[in-house]
């Protein structure tokens, strides 16, 4: 049986573990880039929950090494055995009971975040060993209902290449998001998989060739990131990068305009390097798709059949 003594110390020692483990899950906010969009706050809110709870075990259980170690140690000469738990029921449910409620408390949240990002069209990609053409073994639980969006952006991706259509038929190769309106990006692979990924917007999304992806975000702080892509797709795989606007409504709508008047001609070239073929020590005869020079803005218009 413990004492007084240890109670009190005990209890004492929970307080400032939960204190120091709120503290540390507090500083995980630092640790991730900025918050972009709304949808990132949710993320970065799960993550510092993690972090708490992380803290918490690994403080509680060297807690528990050094109070065995102080208070509970064997004199000398004494090798006996110490008394074993097993049968311990109450134990037993206390570390099953315990993480279970966990876990299931970090899915509903993680689904809950699926749910606000309104993820269209992984019921279409999310099977177990089906075809493609074939229905899928069981689908994504994510609601089927489009959530609103004040515009919608076709997204287009091929190996080296980003491409992006807005909702007056302006393509470009860069994306701009008016800054606190909700916007559904469409999402389209024309090749092999590719990953949407912008680690300030807290967003990484597989994109399969022949599937529609729509996803919608409200992107909230205004600024220049980076669009990468998170699947390795081949040789110029590093290419793979395009720029992110978030700006004002009035400056988006500006730019659309600017860039219905501007000539293809004008809008700059891809640098040298990057078009040059690679250097390899051997020759793997695998098929490569060079970039080709492109403008930024109204090079083309990209078919609705892509």
């Amino acid at each position: 049986m413990f004492s007084s003594f240890e109670y009190v110390l005990i209890a004492f020692y929970i307080a400032v573990l939960l204190i120091v483990s709120r503290w540390i899950g507090q500083q995980a906010f630092s640790w991730m880039p900025p918050q972009a969009t709304a949808e990132a706050q949710r993320v970065d809110d799960l993550f510092s929950f993690l972090v708490s709870i992380g803290a918490f075990i690994l403080l509680g259980l060297v807690g528990v090494i050094v109070y065995a170690i102080v208070f509970h140690r064997a004199p000398p000469e004494d090798y006996t055995e110490g008394h074993p738990s097993r049968g311990n029921g109450k134990l037993e449910i206390l570390w099953t009971a315990t993480p279970s409620l966990l876990v299931i408390w970090i899915a509903f949240q993680s689904f809950n975040i699926y749910q606000q990002l309104n993820i269209l069209g992984l019921s279409q990609i999310v099977h177990l060993h089906a075809p493609l053409e074939s229905a899928p073994a069981y689908a994504a639980t994510v609601s089927d209902a489009p959530k609103p969006a004040s515009e919608t952006i076709d997204v287009f991706v091929k190996q080296s290449d980003w491409s992006f259509r807005y909702p007056n038929n302006v393509t470009s190769k860069e994306l701009h998001l008016p800054i606190n309106r909700s916007t559904r990006l469409n999402l389209q692979a024309q090749d092999v998989i590719h990953g949407f990924y912008v680690p300030e917007f807290r967003l990484k999304q597989d994109i399969v060739p022949g599937r529609k992806i729509d996803i919608v975000l409200t992107p909230i702080r205004p600024g220049k990131y980076r669009l990468k892509d998170s699947q390795f797709s081949g040789t110029y795989f590093a290419l793979m990068e395009t720029d992110v606007y978030v700006e004002s409504l009035d400056k988006y709508n500006q730019w659309l305009a600017q860039t219905v008047s501007s000539e293809s001609g004008n809008a700059p070239k891809a640098v040298a390097e990057n078009i040059q073929p690679p250097k390899t020590l051997f020759k793997s005869g695998w098929h490569t798709v060079t970039p080709a020079q492109r403008a930024i803005a109204n090079q083309r218009k990209i078919n609705n059949d892509t």
